[in-house]
């Protein structure tokens, strides 16, 4: 928590003190000119050092995010209630935050959003009630929460008041998870108990270079661990979005950011009990895609890029990438179909051979569960090795981390289709949708490998005594490494086994993926009663 700076603020946003007037007009006049202050904020000199900084205002802000014209305020006028340590002598209109909603591509979207100029953007008891009466108003009109993020934590010299608020916005967010989109945008620094609210929402965007999140700041790690460190080192867009995996998204300036946001907002529902708005599309559904008999090497060791595959299936070649620098091994993307939204788990060859390891199974099981809460199907390509093998991965709790994925592919009750590419081994092939765990299609390449493991490794267990025994161990290794791949491995095992629904031409993809979604739009799989299941920490 931070004690927010001092800083002188404008006079002329306090009510007028002089006489009411005396008409309905009059009164109507001198409102709007309240409000005309309230609009401009703490004055020119405020909006300099913001600019100074690199960043927006929070008007400026807000009308990026929403379509022109389109954002309606509320408690506009709210001022703090606080006294001593001279907040009696500060009492601003907004008390440093602005809430309201407006609509972005014609859909109605929610928002808090800081006002740095005004007490930091610390948050305190009055500012806290905003916050939550816009988020309970978000959840009873079915519609996404924004935070634009940009305040100095906790408003000191207000005390466990202020600590409250964040209590009841933690509260609102987890009560409103899986209910409605819920958005952070980090525009500035977010320390302490503050950045807990973002990590539980259900994405998190940064910009480079202005935004910063952390629980502990850089003069605290030094005085602890002796560890010199920068703010951004420390908790910038660049870490978080490549080395913790908090953020979602990452870049280089505010208005690319939150034009991101937009079109995220775009491919979302309103909230769970909606599907996601479908788009026109001018690419046909059946258009074949014969460029991926070319991406896809047959040689199951070499290594190809899974988005150019991706870029291939979808509509337009476009789609957006979730976590896309952390974690690199597996690829998470919302993209569409025919005009409807899906949600794409793939690996990822060209990294680490596409293995799935612990960061890699925590973001595709988050990204399972996000899809499956708001009812946008699943489309999983599996080209995968097996899971990471080492220490470092069993002591970190691989078996743990891997059944996240598991556990969230086996609860989710979208339609789930899973697309074997080449190779599928072991548990990993298991894990990434299989039919036995309830894939509802699953189709293949005609150079699908699905095993316990490779050729190689299953011919080194199954036949060390033939092998070591033999005058030439290395020629009856070949040997039976070919016995083993055409007896158990060949392209139509799992299909002559009812494991794979179908093997397919790779060119018709696109066009297979899209009948089947169609197929399976009114899909109805309840899941038993209970309060809810205890997943794999």
């Amino acid at each position: 928590m931070s004690i927010v700076e001092e800083r002188p603020l404008r006079e002329d946003v306090l009510p007028p003190v002089e006489p009411a007037p005396d008409e309905l007009r009059d009164r109507t006049a001198a409102l709007a000119g309240l409000h005309r202050l309230v609009q401009e904020g703490p004055g020119e000199r405020a909006t300099a050092a913001q600019h100074a900084k690199g960043k927006l205002t929070v008007r400026e802000r807000i009308g990026l995010l929403f379509d022109e014209g389109s954002f309606t305020e509320v408690e506009a006028l709210r001022r703090h209630r606080a006294t001593g340590f001279g907040l009696e002598h500060k009492r601003v209109h907004t008390d440093g935050v602005v809430t309201g909603w407006g609509t972005v591509h014609g859909r109605t979207v929610f928002v808090y959003a800081h006002d740095f100029r005004i007490f930091g953007g610390a948050l305190g008891e009055a500012h806290a009630e905003k916050i939550h009466k816009i988020m309970d108003l978000a959840a009873a009109a079915g519609a996404p929460l924004v935070g634009l993020c940009d305040g100095a934590g906790a408003r000191i010299q207000e005390g466990v008041t202020a600590l409250a608020g964040y209590g009841g916005i933690f509260r609102r967010n987890v009560r409103n998870s899986g209910v409605i989109p819920q958005i952070s945008v980090m525009l500035g620094p977010c320390a302490g108990g503050a950045a807990y609210s973002p990590a539980l929402t259900d994405f998190v965007f940064m910009v480079r270079g202005t935004s910063q999140m952390f629980i502990t700041g850089p003069d605290v790690v030094q005085a602890v661990t002796g560890e010199v460190i920068t703010q951004d080192a420390l908790g910038g867009a660049d870490a978080h979005a490549a080395a913790s995996g908090v953020a979602a998204f990452a870049y280089d300036d505010e208005r690319t950011c939150l034009e991101e946001v937009r079109y995220l907002l775009s491919m979302l529902p309103s909230n769970n009990r909606e599907l996601p708005p479908a788009a026109p599309t001018g690419d046909p559904a059946g258009r074949r895609a014969d460029a991926l008999l070319d991406i896809v090497p047959a040689d199951p060791s070499r290594s190809y890029d899974i988005r150019r595959v991706i870029e291939e299936i979808v509509d337009d070649g476009e789609y957006l990438q979730v976590h896309e620098a952390w974690a690199q091994n597996v690829v998470c993307a919302l993209a569409r179909l025919d005009g409807r939204v899906v949600g794409i788990v793939a690996n990822q060859p060209a990294v680490l051979a596409g293995v799935l390891d612990i960061h890699a199974s925590e973001k595709a099981a988050r990204f399972v569960q996000l899809c499956d809460a708001f009812n946008i199907p699943l489309v999983t390509l599996v080209d995968v090795p097996g899971f990471l093998p080492g220490v470092d991965q069993e002591h970190g709790g691989i078996i743990r981390h891997g059944a996240k994925l598991l556990y969230a592919y086996c609860n989710a009750t979208v339609p789930r289709i899973q697309v074997i590419l080449r190779k599928a081994y072991g548990g990993a092939y298991i894990v990434m949708d299989s039919r036995s765990i309830g894939a509802d299609l699953s189709l293949a390449w005609p150079a699908n490998e699905i095993a316990v493991m490779g050729a190689e490794g299953a011919a080194n267990v199954v036949f060390r005594r033939e092998i070591a025994a033999a005058d030439d161990p290395a020629a009856t290794r070949e040997r039976l490494v070919k016995e083993y791949r055409s007896e158990l491995m060949h392209p139509y095992y799992a299909a002559e086994r009812g494991l794979v629904d179908d093997v397919i031409d790779p060119a018709e993809t696109r066009s297979r993926l899209i009948g089947a979604l169609a197929m399976l739009r009114a899909k109805d799989a309840p899941l038993p009663s209970r309060k809810h299941g205890n997943q794999p920490q």
